[in-house]
């Protein structure tokens, strides 16, 4: 088994840009393994019984956490370190009153154990058929994809329209406030959860709307 990677295009300053290209590799994913699977595995390690160790998994999470609430950092051996990371709700100054009301957890920070860095050691690489950052695409070649999809769709969302576009999510968001701000998309959906529907005549086959026309009037 191999790891799968794709190739993404650095960034450059404007005055950098007849300069060659440079790429940088990112992890695409191959699939998830479910808790029920370790557990499986597991058992095959120890004597322990499929229910022994969902129980002992259950009492560490419940542990852990009761251990990061209290500010501690949690070390497991050959796994590696565990701690919360707080953020402020709001601005906060020297004269803001009750700070220690104005924050919340934003997550847990993991630093790996070098065992378990060994246990995954040294990595074969596969390429995906994807080399670049983005695809350079116009907004002209923009609109016309966005034409074709919305001729056999009613609405799109942002994933849908990364692999559209042939693009990252940084660069698909981008496009898709660009198109709002421009008036030719609309949010449908909910600010965290956005469906992106055309508006003002956009992205809509004028030969089609005018044979619903000339049908209506029938």
């Amino acid at each position: 088994m191999a790891i799968q990677i794709d190739w993404y295009e650095n960034p450059k300053p404007s005055e950098q840009q007849g300069e060659e290209k440079t790429l940088h590799p990112r992890l695409r994913l191959n699939g998830k393994v479910t808790t029920a699977q370790l557990r499986a595995r597991i058992q095959n390690y120890c004597t322990l019984t499929e229910t022994d160790v969902s129980a002992v998994l259950d009492a560490l999470s419940h542990i852990m956490g009761e251990e990061l609430a209290d500010g501690k950092q949690v070390h497991l051996d050959g796994i590696g370190f565990f701690r919360p990371r707080v953020v402020s709700t709001e601005p906060v100054t020297e004269k803001t009153k009750r700070k220690s009301t104005k924050v919340k957890l934003k997550g847990i920070i993991y630093k790996a154990d070098q065992a378990l860095m060994n246990e995954v050691g040294n990595v074969k690489v596969q390429h995906t058929k994807f080399t670049f950052h983005s695809e350079k695409l116009t907004e002209e070649e923009i609109d016309r994809l966005l034409t074709k999809h919305f001729a056999t769709h009613e609405f799109l969302q942002r994933k849908s329209f990364q692999y559209l576009c042939g693009m990252t999510q940084s660069t698909a968001s981008r496009h898709l406030r660009r198109l709002c701000e421009e008036g030719k998309l609309k949010n449908a959906g909910l600010p965290r959860q956005p469906i992106y529907m055309p508006i003002n005549g956009y992205y809509t086959d004028n030969k089609k709307d005018n044979v619903k026309t000339q049908d209506d009037t029938l």
